[in-house]
């Protein structure tokens, strides 16, 4: 087996595409040779407070009661969860309308919003037909696997 050369610089790459995209980490192989790029998982906690924020700018009377049952949230029937690790975005792209808001009825297979993952944009589907009664993320903000994004009923 050859000898393994370091690309430092190849590394510092990734470390930047993990720091950009927010993911926790990346791993590349070609044949015989991989390379894994592992961010720490302490920014990880920086998430909580992204999902707090919606509540108190949209509307501070309510807050409390939403933070109350933000816990239930992943068990509601109609919760639409993240498929992946990215950025979530509400709208096609910068000054358009957001795909879906508060009010809307959907189709089953109706794109609700869209999460950029490793430079690609992955549409995310409503899974049923009904109304939008909750958007729980802000626009442009990082999201994990599994975290609720809306709930359809």
């Amino acid at each position: 087996m050859a000898k393994f050369e370091l690309d430092t610089e190849f590394v510092r790459k990734l470390a930047a595409i993990l720091e950009e995209t927010k993911l926790g980490e990346i791993e590349l192989a070609d044949g015989e040779r991989r390379i894994r790029v592992v961010r720490p998982a302490a920014p990880v906690v920086q998430a909580a407070p992204v999902m707090m924020a919606p509540a108190p700018a949209a509307a501070p009377a309510t807050a409390a009661p939403a933070a109350a049952v933000a816990g239930d949230l992943s068990k509601h029937p109609g919760v639409v969860k993240s498929p992946m690790v990215g950025t979530a975005y509400l709208a096609p792209e910068p000054g358009k309308p957001n795909f879906v808001a508060i009010g809307d009825k959907v189709t089953a297979g109706q794109t609700l919003l869209i999460i950029e993952a490793m430079k690609t944009f992955n549409p995310i589907k409503a899974p049923k037909g009904g109304t939008v009664t909750q958007i729980l993320i802000e626009n442009a903000h990082p999201v994990e696997f599994a975290e609720p994004l809306m709930i359809v009923e």
